[in-house]
């Protein structure tokens, strides 16, 4: 287990010329065209048809999510790639997190659903769009612990894959912080261990040529906007590898700190060597 991060400074600003702006244009539309239509079919599929006929089960919308998050690369002019088997099971998924593109990049992989703070709930866009692909939205007070419980089991019974990020905040992706291993304690209740596997994801950003090795990174302080518009004005994109390492049994751990540990140890070991 590395140390506690020591953050680096946030990158400088960089003007976007005029043709950065006319790409910031033609990308950001058939962005919003993409996201839009696909929202409202996905607000129709399920409350006419999900909701009504299969309750908690979602099997139609997450396959316009996954539409969604893959024309997106498309859009970008990004590359994506994939390493690994996606795992059948029920259960969680884990990941790294180093970016807002992060939620593209996961989705587009395979039908999830993520579990963020509260807060993002009540963000303009960003929270619609949560609720409509199914976030699990929890609060990290200690006194809601036994409904975040419930609603995780609920969740996770009803056959719904969750994915979290254990490092607690989201990184330059050039490391992988020491996992927090609260939330893994939901998967050791007599409802859970026995039925669980958790799956370990690397994300692994590649900057565009010659841009800063962090050019997809988006840590601690640093607005939405701003670095939204830098990826869309880029006039080469860079690259993002998802690696789907072995699923495991909760049940082959005995607490959540051992288990965190191996999952942290798998994320880690696919990053390349200087990330580590």
């Amino acid at each position: 287990m590395m140390p506690e991060w020591d953050m680096p400074p946030e990158p400088a600003h960089e003007r976007i010329p005029v043709m950065g702006w006319v790409r910031v244009f033609l990308r950001g539309l058939a962005l919003i065209a993409v996201i839009g239509v696909c929202l409202g079919l996905m607000f129709v599929g399920h409350y006419l048809i999900e909701r009504p006929f299969y309750g908690k089960k979602r099997p139609l919308t997450p396959y316009l999510t996954v539409f969604v998050c893959r024309s997106a690369f498309i859009i970008l002019g990004m590359k994506y790639s994939r390493r690994g088997a996606r795992m059948d099971q029920r259960g969680a998924v884990v990941a790294n997190h180093s970016s807002w593109l992060d939620i593209f990049t996961l989705n587009a992989g395979k039908r999830i659903y993520f579990v963020s703070k509260a807060e993002v709930a009540g963000w303009p866009g960003i929270g619609t769009l949560a609720k409509a692909t199914g976030t699990v939205f929890i609060n990290r007070d200690r006194r809601d612990a036994r409904k975040q419980q419930d609603i995780f089991e609920d969740r996770l019974l009803a056959g719904h894959k969750l994915l979290f990020f254990p490092e607690g905040t989201s990184t330059d992706g050039m490391v992988v912080l020491p996992f927090k291993t609260t939330l893994f304690q939901a998967f050791f209740s007599d409802h859970l261990r026995h039925e669980m596997h958790i799956q370990p994801c690397t994300v692994v950003y590649r900057a565009p040529e010659g841009a800063d090795p962090r050019f997809y990174g988006w840590w601690g302080d640093m607005e939405f906007g701003p670095h939204l518009l830098k990826v869309l004005a880029a006039p080469k994109q860079g690259a993002v590898e998802v690696i789907y390492h072995e699923p495991v049994r909760v049940d082959d751990f005995p607490n959540r700190k051992s288990l965190a540990a191996h999952l942290e140890d798998a994320v880690r070991a696919g990053m390349p060597p200087e990330r580590r």
